[in-house]
């Protein structure tokens, strides 16, 4: 183990049975420190002064994560904020004209926002019917009226990683990529130079609490959007007279809402900046080793894994499992009882490990599922 990597598992608690960071990441000693500070600032007379710049350091912070200029990055409450921000963000045209691909299975937080939207005016969404995101299955829905594609970097069931450089490729540069990148932002090494808008709260694989979630609009897509959601604190001088509409910001300010949560800003900096200090890459690689690990288990007590021949590079950190011919129900309790957490989804059982996954989490899957088997 590297140096880096040690210093970075040495920020959080251990948490020897907990396999559901796809549901949430407990946060690192960091960004609890840094939400106390936050309120101490808070409680101060220059607090929004001094928690505003805090954000902006953060901005300049995730934008070198995200491969992207500083403008283009804003702040949101949470990934469904951002992406309903994105839905509001297409130009309304004539009702023949506008289309978003979304394949039937998404995520519910990136299917919302463009079906609300299509009743007011927005794209209107045709479903892709296939277990995966694929070039070949975008390039067989495209037609002169599809304007965007919205794909889930990381499938939130399966951990199916989808090519976004192929899709943004086949897409063009007229189209737009959407990318919900939740459930893969600081986990695994993503495209990201591939989204043309990226939404992502930092409750999951950053482990940077509640309340805060990087929206990216790059420029190249700039003239494809306006500022559907942009509220007050997106126009230029909005207090300098009673004289509304103002002109928008540019950049991804053009479609803040409202001001963020500055506390959770500083919390989803500090949470970057330890993910920056040890690499993706890092994290990455231990999680699909964990993984692995807890699938090969898996599959030894005779375990179904659905989309099992995944690569490590097509996986992100999640999996589910289920026991033919036993209640899902009955097999997710044994494992609560050999203190293992993990997400009951419908028939599946998901696990989710970090890179501060233990081994022991290992052994306790085999234990749940020897005894979820008993008669």
């Amino acid at each position: 183990m590297n140096v880096q990597l040690a210093r970075y598992l040495a920020r959080f608690d251990d948490l020897p049975g907990y396999v559901d960071f796809a549901r949430v990441g407990p946060i690192s000693h960091d960004v609890a420190m840094t939400l106390v500070e936050a309120a101490r600032l808070s409680r101060g007379e220059q607090a929004v002064e001094a928690l505003s710049a805090r954000a902006e350091a953060v901005r300049a912070c995730a934008a070198r994560f995200l491969r992207a200029a500083p403008h283009e990055v804003a702040f949101a409450t949470s990934t469904s904020h951002a992406l309903f921000a994105a839905a509001a963000a297409f130009r309304p045209g004539t009702p023949d004209e506008g289309v978003i691909l979304v394949r039937r299975g998404e995520f519910p937080a990136n299917v919302y926002p463009w079906l609300r939207f299509q009743d007011r005016g927005g794209l209107r969404v045709r479903w892709i019917d296939a277990p995966r995101v694929t070039p070949e299955n975008v390039a067989a829905h495209l037609t002169p009226d599809v304007r965007a594609l919205t794909v889930s970097a990381v499938d939130a069931l399966t951990g199916h990683r989808p090519p976004l450089g192929a899709l943004k490729e086949v897409l063009g540069p007229h189209r737009v990529l959407v990318v919900d990148a939740i459930q893969g932002l600081g986990a695994v090494p993503l495209e990201l130079d591939a989204a043309d808008v990226l939404a992502s709260g930092g409750q999951k694989w950053l482990r940077a609490g509640w309340g805060a979630a990087l929206f990216l609009v790059r420029d190249r897509v700039a003239d494809f959007l306006f500022p559907g959601l942009g509220g007050w604190p997106g126009v230029r001088d909005p207090l300098a007279s009673d004289d509304h509409p103002r002109e928008p910001l540019s950049g991804a300010d053009a479609h803040a809402m409202t001001n963020p949560d500055y506390p959770a800003v500083s919390c989803l900096g500090a949470a970057l900046d330890l993910v920056t200090a040890v690499g993706v890459e890092a994290i990455g690689a231990r999680i699909a080793d964990t993984l692995g690990a807890l699938l090969d288990t898996a599959r030894a007590a005779g375990a179904e894994i659905p989309h099992d021949g995944l690569s490590p590079g097509e996986r992100g950190g999640i999996a589910c499992l289920r026991l033919p011919g036993h209640d899902p129900v009955d097999v997710h309790a044994a494992l609560a009882r050999a203190g293992l957490t993990t997400t009951l989804r419908g028939r599946w059982i998901r696990l989710s490990p970090h890179a501060t996954t233990p081994s022991q989490a290992v052994d306790r899957l085999a234990e749940g599922l020897r005894t979820a088997r008993r008669p």
